[in-house]
């Protein structure tokens, strides 16, 4: 009697990116650096994008010869189109991008300053429309023959309210609307649009939020209920980009068991 096999992962199949050329924003720590390690073993090259060169590099050096660090703000477009040319000059053109760079500063909106709210704006909203706009051309190519993969990383923020995380989850409702649309425009063309809706994940971003009715709050609720580890997000970026060509995941949401 003939049994099913276990869906395939990067981990239990021959290095199925192999050949890729991905990009990943906010690669120096959390959901980023996961996301670059799980692509890298699945078999692609890669490039690290971040503010932190110190991080990237160390990451880059872990992950050898087919990684490279690039210093970019995703909140700075300009850094982006010299990040586009130096991914093309190191290794062609990119054929898979995360868009995942973002901050988080939670807060009443009197409590809160418009640099924060706007930087989050900046970076979780432009920040992902700058970073597929860089790398577009090289995508739109990649998808005449080839496979070509737009992920983006929104939250489960974007559906779920929060005290606090008005302008937080604004954002990544637009980022979810914004991956929508994408798919709409980009999918005739090849293109794979996936956008991925996080839950509670261990990283630095529940580390850097200043106000501190918010991050008493994040406290309380990660000793409650303890998060994702990155890891499992970066496997699940790698396993769905994955999939043969003609197979498009394009909204997903991944939390941990307990999360409701």
């Amino acid at each position: 009697m003939s049994t099913l096999s276990p869906f395939p992962t990067p981990s239990t199949t021959d290095r199925p990116l192999s050949g890729r050329v991905a990009v990943v924003t906010g690669a120096s720590s959390g959901i980023g650096a996961a996301t670059a390690r799980a692509l890298a073993a699945g078999g692609a090259q890669v490039a690290l994008l971040a503010r932190r060169r110190d991080r990237l590099d160390a990451i880059a050096e872990e992950l050898g010869a087919d990684a490279i660090a690039l210093t970019a703000d995703v909140g700075q477009p300009g850094s982006l189109a010299a990040a586009a040319e130096a991914v093309g000059g190191r290794f062609g053109r990119a054929d898979l991008v995360v868009a995942n760079a973002g901050i988080m500063q939670p807060g009443a909106l009197d409590a809160t300053s418009e640099t924060d709210w706007r930087r989050q704006l900046d970076v979780n909203v432009a920040g992902v429309l700058a970073t597929v706009q860089a790398f577009l051309p090289g995508l739109l190519a990649a998808a005449e023959d080839g496979t070509a993969d737009i992920v983006t990383t929104s939250s489960i923020a974007a559906r779920q309210r929060f005290p606090g995380y008005a302008v937080y989850g604004a954002t990544k409702a637009a980022v979810t609307a914004l991956a929508e649309g994408l798919r709409t425009d980009l999918s005739p063309r090849g293109v794979r649009v996936t956008n991925l809706e996080p839950g509670l994940v261990a990283t630095e971003l529940q580390g850097k939020v200043e106000d501190p009715d918010s991050h008493a709050f994040l406290e309380t609720w990660m000793a409650d209920m303890p998060p994702i580890d990155a890891r499992h997000v970066g496997e699940l970026i790698a396993y769905l980009t994955s999939r043969p060509k003609d197979v498009n995941v394009p909204q997903l949401t991944i939390l941990p068991t307990h999360q409701v």
